[in-house]
């Protein structure tokens, strides 16, 4: 008997704190620079306000790249560039410092860490701290079959909760959130599809490394059979995510949802991100006030995921190499939004004006000027 209720993050994840950010919206009407002048920046500001329950808002001191790494079955088909069970070698040009994340993290100082949910190679490959949570070796081909067991699906959920309770106990106060995967998109843009009532063709793309036709038109009949396959059991969420998704896509939407828990403010970054999103804002509504869109990636399943979210992403710089990139880039906008709500003066006070008809002379003491009579 699964101890694991969905029911209880309603409950349990409130919205960011209305009244402070009213209290950090009063305070940027009495600041020297005019309001309006500093853009999304002044949003930015009071969103995190309301995150931190801070008037003047915090710096963000120690964020986390979080990247959460798997091989899908269905990148058997060819709908990937990438060869099938590669993404270990994705992590490993991460461990190495090697990919576009890395060399950004290491220039905005944002320390990087990598989990492996199931990646499809011997787990003495990677560090024992990578593989810790790994739920099983690869996930199943959507298209035909389950992505995951039941019990595998729960245990992925369950160690992304655990990862976000650690992150939050060791005083992480933001997270850009990715993925390392290869055939990723596919599940995801099922996902999305399932979730927003479309068809295959609106939500497939041709992913970081763009395919060609062919390989598009695979990658869509495989989203294709893997939507009939979803929309029997949208009513239950971890079903879904067993059905069609993959253990690195389970435990995402399980971190999203405990982060809200524990009012950790979250970066999203790509198509898979996005997708467990959806996920997540299925099981609590309001567990989107606590995310960020870091950027466009041009996929249109992100587009379609972000729309229904309500999100606006933070920058269009046309980064499609995943992996966390795009949303990392995001994070020095969100750290300068911090840096001037916190930092930047007050306007000195008006003199008020005096009233109208109001030039009386002062009065004058007698005894205090001798050449005035009594």
């Amino acid at each position: 008997m699964s101890s694991l209720n969905l029911d209880d993050f309603s409950d349990l994840i409130e919205r960011p704190d209305g009244g402070v950010r009213r209290d950090a919206e009063a305070r940027r009407e009495r600041l020297a620079v005019p309001p309006g002048a500093l853009g999304r920046l002044d949003e930015l500001g009071e969103w995190l306000a309301a995150a931190q329950s801070s008037v003047p808002v915090k710096p963000i001191a120690r964020p986390r790249v979080l990247l959460f790494a798997g091989d899908h079955g269905v990148a058997e088909l060819g709908v990937s560039a990438r060869p099938q069970g590669s993404a270990h070698e994705l992590v490993r040009a991460v461990l190495e410092g090697e990919s576009p994340v890395a060399v950004l993290a290491r220039r905005i100082d944002a320390p990087v860490r990598v989990v492996d949910m199931a990646l499809d190679c011997e787990p003495d490959a990677l560090p024992a701290e990578v593989v810790s949570h790994r739920v099983r070796r690869g996930s199943g081909r959507i298209d035909i079959e389950d992505a995951l067991t039941r019990e595998e699906t729960e245990q992925a959920f369950q160690a992304g909760m655990a990862i976000a309770d650690e992150e939050a106990d060791s005083g992480t106060d933001l997270v850009v959130l990715g993925d390392l995967s290869v055939g990723g998109t596919t599940p995801a843009a099922t996902l999305i599809a399932a979730l927003c009532g479309t068809d295959a063709s609106v939500v497939t793309g041709r992913g970081g490394r763009p395919i060609d036709d062919l390989a598009w038109m695979r990658k869509c009949a495989a989203v294709r059979d893997a939507l009939r396959r979803a929309r029997p059991v949208l009513g239950d969420q971890l079903e879904l995510l067993q059905t069609v998704g993959g253990a690195d896509l389970a435990a995402i939407t399980g971190f999203l949802l405990q982060s809200a828990v524990r009012r950790t403010p979250v970066i999203l970054d790509g198509v898979v991100s996005a997708a467990c999103a959806l996920v997540a804002q299925r099981v609590a509504f309001r567990s989107p006030d606590w995310w960020l869109a870091g950027h466009t990636s041009g996929e249109p399943a992100q587009a379609k995921a972000f729309d229904r979210l309500a999100l606006e992403p933070l920058l269009t710089q046309g980064v499609t190499a995943g992996e966390g990139t795009g949303a990392l880039l995001a994070l020095p906008l969100v750290q300068s939004a911090a840096a001037l709500a916190a930092e930047l003066p007050e306007a000195p006070a008006a003199e008020p004006e005096a009233e109208p008809g109001d030039e009386s002379e002062p009065e004058v003491d007698p005894e205090a000027d001798p050449e005035i009579a009594p």
